[in-house]
């Protein structure tokens, strides 16, 4: 899909720069502190947007609710999911402070609401777009809700099927919005490299005709660089200010100089992808002479010669009679004498 998709004015989609997202997430662990530096460290990295997310653990959990697996294993196992995210909240006034900020350092505010009271909230703050996760893909009354904002989406697809990806997107464009960025994604946290399943990315493009993107989880970056290779406008990544940090996702996530090298290393990749026109560079053009042939003779040829092809080679530079036109110079005389091992040109034979 060639669609544009613009968050504020910046311009998301093919023949755009790659929008990346640096998924703070609730890496601030409920402090405010926390999510002001993530702000500024997110800036300093290159990333086009830092994103939150935006929730009451008594709208998402049950109290006595478990924790996923990857909780379990990064944080304290005794305790709820209920009391886990509760600890991870944070108040309106702290998300005023915070887009404040990112206003003031020019970078952009985004936040994954999960609820009905969430996303009017994030309306309320006058935010740009919507950032749906994956475990919401599958909850068509509430993406009809944010749909109805009015406001691009941003969409993950982890754990599911194209069939209940292509129900959710249905779901917002009957609502009236078409402004919609698909995410391939896989919901673990560290997922591994050989579940990316980066390819899936192009098969909902295709299937469903909507701009996509990648959201990673894997430890490294190759899979967030061959999601741009294969035409992804938009990445996201988990961001932290200290892997080490207690808390559910720092684990998974890129330290500041782990998601710098993610920025520098997605605009390396864009650099190298070019344009679809297969045309020769400046710098092959003035290589061309001489690494390219040209026809000369094996031997001495004397005027009045007919020349044949086995008195013929090629031998750089290519300042003579291309290897081409080797049939065009066969049965030819020759017009004046021909030197051995020297390009053969034009003016030399009787055409």
């Amino acid at each position: 899909m060639n669609k544009t998709i613009y968050i504020n004015k910046r311009p998301i989609g093919f023949g755009h720069p790659v929008y990346v997202i640096a998924e703070a997430g609730v890496n601030h662990n409920g402090r405010l502190d926390l999510a002001l530096e993530l702000v500024r460290q997110a800036k300093s990295t290159g990333a086009d947007c830092v994103k939150f997310q935006t929730f009451k653990a008594a709208q998402i959990v049950t109290p006595e609710a478990p924790k996923a697996n990857y909780q379990l294993q990064v944080t304290d196992p005794g305790e709820s999911q209920f009391d886990m995210l509760k600890k991870l909240e944070l108040q309106t006034e702290d998300w005023q402070k915070i887009m404040a900020l990112c206003a003031e350092l020019e970078i952009q505010f985004l936040s994954t609401p999960y609820n009905k009271e969430d996303a009017d909230l994030l309306a309320d703050l006058g935010v740009d777009a919507y950032k749906i996760a994956s475990g919401q893909l599958v909850e068509t009354p509430f993406l009809d809700y944010v749909a109805r904002k009015g406001k691009p989406m941003i969409i993950s697809s982890g754990m599911a099927t194209l069939a209940e990806v292509y129900e959710g997107v249905q779901a917002i464009r009957n609502a009236g919005n078409e402004d919609i960025i698909l995410l391939q994604c896989t919901t673990n946290y560290p997922s591994s490299l050989e579940d990316a399943n980066v390819q899936a990315m192009v098969s909902m493009a295709k299937a469903m005709d909507v701009t996509i993107g990648y959201s990673d989880h894997v430890p490294n970056n190759y899979a967030c660089y061959a999601a741009v290779a294969l035409g992804a406008s938009l990445v996201e990544k988990h961001f932290t200010l200290d892997c080490t940090m207690e808390g559910p996702d720092h684990s998974s996530s890129l330290d500041v100089g782990g998601f710098s090298e993610l920025v520098h290393g997605i605009r390396s990749v864009e650099a190298s992808l070019g344009s679809p026109l297969k045309k020769p560079t400046a710098a092959e053009v003035a290589n061309t002479q001489g690494m390219r042939r040209s026809l000369i003779a094996l031997q001495p040829l004397t005027a009045g010669t007919i020349i044949e092809e086995k008195h013929l080679g090629y031998k750089r530079p290519a300042t003579g009679i291309p290897p081409r036109m080797l049939w065009d110079v066969v049965g030819k005389a020759v017009r004046r004498d021909i030197p051995a091992d020297v390009p053969i040109s034009f003016d030399a034979i009787d055409w």
